[in-house]
């Protein structure tokens, strides 16, 4: 019954005008500050670009885009993805439903026809929000992301965005939402650029390029707030 009740669109409609409610709350009483403080001037002249992000960052990433700004986001075809999709499309964001992984897994999850919208998205204008590390393997960046900037030609960005007091979830992918009443940080890294005639070894020092741009930028965002990355790999503390 209640996994029923859990895939009703009604049910899905009235959590997410309530989790969007709530974060507009959390951003309405925290305290952000922005690493590098001018990040859009420096940003601009590449718009649009890939923002990458860590799974687990999905509750907390919406806050780094700039007021009016045009940004899709990839979204799993998941139940709990329709949800996430609803918050987004609530907060100005353009959901792109699908999922990476290996050829098969992309096939079934949609993630060919996601990467031609997402293609789309970026010839428009408009920047695409993506997680670097595919489902179940956390923190570990995948290819998919380093595959549509060489076939885009957009640069990618590693994104995180933390808040001092926050619900660290127990999950694979550690995700984590703030609470109001928060400082919190927005840690924008260094721009990670891939040739369209990128070889397999270029493409490889690219994945590793977002993966460790990732670590980097949260084990900074954390630091500024005063705490320390409960989800950080022991090769990325070192």
């Amino acid at each position: 019954m209640l996994k029923k009740i859990g895939r009703s669109r009604f049910v899905r409609g009235v959590i997410a005008r309530l989790a969007t409610s709530y974060f507009r709350i959390v951003r309405s009483t925290s305290d952000f500050i922005y690493e590098p403080a001018d990040f859009e001037a420096r940003v601009a002249p590449d718009m649009p670009v890939i923002a990458a992000m860590w799974h687990g960052q999905h509750l907390m990433i919406h806050y780094a885009w700039p007021k009016g700004a045009k940004v899709c986001a990839l979204i799993s075809r998941h139940g709990d993805g329709e949800i996430n999709a609803m918050v987004l499309e609530r907060l100005g964001v353009t959901p792109i439903r699908g999922s990476g992984g290996s050829r098969d897994k992309m096939r079934k999850r949609g993630g060919a026809m996601a990467l031609r919208e997402m293609l789309r998205a970026l010839a428009g204008g408009s920047t695409m929000v993506l997680t670097a590390d595919v489902p179940k393997v956390s923190r570990i960046a995948g290819p998919g992301i380093v595959a549509l900037a060489r076939t885009s030609g957009r640069p990618i960005y590693p994104v995180a965005v933390v808040a001092s007091r926050r619900i660290d979830f127990n999950s694979w992918d550690r995700a984590s939402v703030g609470l109001p009443f928060s400082k919190g940080a927005i840690v924008i890294g260094e721009a990670i650029r891939v040739a369209p005639d990128a070889d397999a070894d270029e493409c490889e020092r690219a994945r590793l390029a977002v993966q460790n741009g990732l670590d980097d930028v949260h084990r900074r965002a954390y630091a500024l707030v005063g705490s320390r990355d409960p989800g950080a790999r022991e090769t990325a503390a070192a």
